[in-house]
């Protein structure tokens, strides 16, 4: 990822490459000088101290290529940037057996459960920030989806700007196929198809949470079922839209709760799953299928199903 290698009580000159022609000037200065208040870089930006080609520009400037970017000295007090931890050597050789795909455009990675995709409200790290840190010479990993933190599965990673905003495209209009393993309570009896709208909200607490709302916005999930225990149903679940907890929301509201959810699940049932050692959310993001550009055959990747999520199922399944 870009990062700035320069001290930054000095004058530093960037010039903009390809994988960050398009982007907004205030967001290029947050991706270079991470931990920087950026009360401080829109200051800079607002005064003019900020240069592009010798000239000032607004916050919503989009660069070009081969633009140069003057960043004036920065000054400020060490406890205005937090001191934040890193995942340690372990964690980080976790991450990296778990790339399933990479090419030179596009990585994809099996994420492990309990992983958030980024830091942030509380968060130190997560899954970005920890590939940043295996290869703190590349010039461009960006996040192109979300995922829970408590979902394991296929998370993609865009390794160029013109592959971030060419999937960004596609999830726009529907041009990925995402598929999901979910064990949820009881013999699922929603159907093939669960459309219901949903609407974000925020508790007192400043928890965020989901719900099927009549004036909410649209959302569609397929649902197949792939095998049936004595009190849960493994399924294949595809969002065909891509809504905040879908899933999740989606199979509480049609009665059926996703084992081991701590926000939407039946506590009953988590207990019980977490007397049988199953401590974790049942949702894996099993495979996703992608339309690359210039290429003429769509692109399929599969991540495993977790052994955890394996060997419950077959404590489930021992007990048929």
């Amino acid at each position: 990822m870009l990062a700035s290698q320069q001290p930054l009580n000095q004058v530093q000159q960037i010039v903009v490459t390809e994988n960050h022609a398009g982007q907004r000037v205030d967001n290029f200065l947050f991706t270079l000088l991470r931990g920087v208040p950026k009360s401080k870089l829109y200051r800079i930006i607002r005064k003019g101290e900020l240069r592009v080609n010798k000239k000032r520009v607004d916050v919503s400037y989009r660069l070009v290529e081969g633009d140069t970017v003057r960043i004036p000295p920065l000054r400020y007090e060490e406890k205005e940037v937090p001191v934040k931890s890193s995942p340690g050597s372990r964690t980080l050789k976790n991450i990296e057996d778990s790339i399933v795909y990479e090419d030179d455009h596009l990585l994809i990675i099996n994420k492990p459960s309990g992983i958030a995709v980024h830091g942030g409200s509380g968060i130190s790290w997560g899954l970005i920030e920890a590939l940043r840190q295996l290869r703190p010479y590349s010039p461009f990993l960006e996040l192109v989806h979300r995922l829970d933190r408590d979902t394991s599965g296929c998370v993609m990673i865009a390794k160029k700007r013109s592959m971030l905003l060419h999937l960004h495209e596609c999830l726009k209009t529907g041009n990925i196929q995402k598929n999901y393993f979910a064990l949820v309570a009881g013999a699922w009896r929603g159907g093939k198809m669960v459309e219901a709208p949903l609407h974000k909200y925020v508790l007192p607490s400043g928890e965020r949470m989901v719900k099927v709302v009549d004036d909410g916005k649209f959302a569609q999930t397929a649902v197949k079922i792939l095998e049936s225990y004595p009190q849960a149903t493994l399924l294949q679940v595809s969002p065909l839209t891509g809504r905040t907890h879908q899933i999740r929301v989606h199979c509480a509201f049609m009665g059926h709760p996703i084992l081991g959810d701590q926000k939407y699940g039946d506590s009953e049932k988590n207990h019980q799953a977490k007397a049988m050692g199953f401590t974790r959310l049942f949702l894996h993001a099993h495979q996703l299928t992608i339309e690359l550009p210039n290429k003429s055959e769509r692109l399929t990747v599969t991540c495993p199903m977790p052994s955890e999520c394996q060997q419950f199922l077959a404590k489930l399944k021992s007990q048929t």
